[in-house]
């Protein structure tokens, strides 16, 4: 194999694509990325057996060849290159050279067989969303997937199509976050995406694109197609949370508030809390405002903010962070806060409209004094 590309363009994908790669592997050809050369230019491929990159690149192809190099030393020898182009090409055994400008390496690779094959997936369902809508839908639900493994469905977003909307749905036991769309789709579809992989789709997308990003869904299996990069998964299986039951209904108290001002005192009187010393953070809505506080071992913090309120005033605990999480997931300068009691979750949704509800549960709160 001998080829020669733009630095610029092989170093933006093969950092791509090493994102699939894995860190710790019995398999060597998984932590590394496979060049796969032809007359339609040059494939890079990173597959860790669960979530797979790949995408395609210009090249000219002066020997057609495949070779796996090991990705953390080949993207630093690639961006460390002091020339517009690199070369590279392989030799016996494996031996592969790797040249720009002045500068020139040798380093060893392995035999492109030894790299799995992304799997088949059959029969599958179509479906597209502007890109900028579906990093939306991610970003604004994967800070409540799961990080543990006690029910492993729950560690991916569940994508319900169903009547022309397309919900994204995730949980960890802690919050819920739903995410609503109106689609072209007639059909019913349900499945769920590993966090992780979602993770690297909403890196690719571009948040201000209205092109499509384009999804094949098999049984066991999704491809996102990404302008020129596919990332493969796997699909979770289990019996994800009813989400519709969860959300409950009705509300005593509802606060209308600016979401920015809310964060930032929340982040404020959460100085005094870390994750070595933890603390409720105490919020208190009463009639035209909402007090927050803590007290750790560090000290006490209080801080006040103005907000509409109708319903009768109460006290709730929450974790901070999940509290935060919401808050900034949420995109938009004011949100409503839905509460039925101390003790039950507390929704935040839109102002106006459905296109999201955050749960968060409340932290039980000791009596003070």
């Amino acid at each position: 194999m001998k080829i020669k590309c733009e630095k610029n363009a092989l170093c933006e994908a093969s950092a791509v694509v090493s994102r699939a790669v894995s860190s710790h592997s019995s398999i060597p050809t998984l932590e590394g990325i496979l060049l796969r050369c032809s007359a339609a230019g040059m494939e890079l491929f990173g597959y860790d057996l669960d979530t797979g990159i790949s995408t395609r690149i210009d090249a000219q192809i002066s020997e057609p060849g495949e070779i796996v190099l090991p990705a953390k030393v080949f993207l630093d020898i690639a961006k460390r290159l002091d020339d517009e182009f690199i070369t590279i090409s392989t030799g016996e055994k494996c031996l592969t050279e790797i040249k720009g400008g002045k500068t020139e390496f040798t380093i060893l690779g392995m035999p492109a067989d030894d790299f799995p094959e992304f799997p088949t997936i059959g029969d599958v369902t179509d479906f597209e969303l502007p890109q900028a809508t579906l990093k939306s839908m991610i970003d604004q639900t994967i800070f409540a997937v799961s990080q543990s493994d006690a029910k492993p469905v729950h560690t991916g977003s569940l994508f319900e199509l169903e009547e022309g909307s397309l919900s994204v749905v995730s949980v960890d036991g802690y919050r819920l976050a739903v995410r609503r769309e109106r689609v072209a789709f007639g059909g019913e579809l349900r499945f769920v995406v590993p966090g992780r992989a979602l993770g690297e789709v909403s890196r690719v997308l571009d948040g201000e694109s209205d092109d499509p990003a384009g999804m094949q869904i098999s049984k066991k299996h999704i491809i996102f197609h990404i302008g020129d990069y596919q990332i493969f998964s796997r699909l979770l299986e289990g019996e994800f949370l009813d989400y519709h039951a969860a959300i409950p209904g009705g509300e005593s108290l509802t606060v209308r508030i600016n979401t920015r001002a809310l964060i930032d005192a929340v982040e404020r009187v959460s100085l005094l809390i870390s994750d070595r010393i933890k603390s409720p953070l105490r919020v208190k809505f009463y009639e035209g405002g909402v007090d927050l506080s803590c007290s750790t071992a560090l000290g006490r913090a209080n801080d006040t903010i103005s907000a509409a309120i109708e319903g009768k005033a109460l006290e709730m605990g929450f974790n901070n962070r999940y509290l935060l999480d919401a808050l900034r997931a949420a995109g938009c300068d004011e949100v409503l806060l839905q509460i039925n009691s101390p003790l039950s979750p507390m929704k935040v949704v839109p102002t106006a409209g459905d296109s999201f509800v955050f749960l968060v549960l409340p932290v039980r709160l000791k009596t003070e004094g």
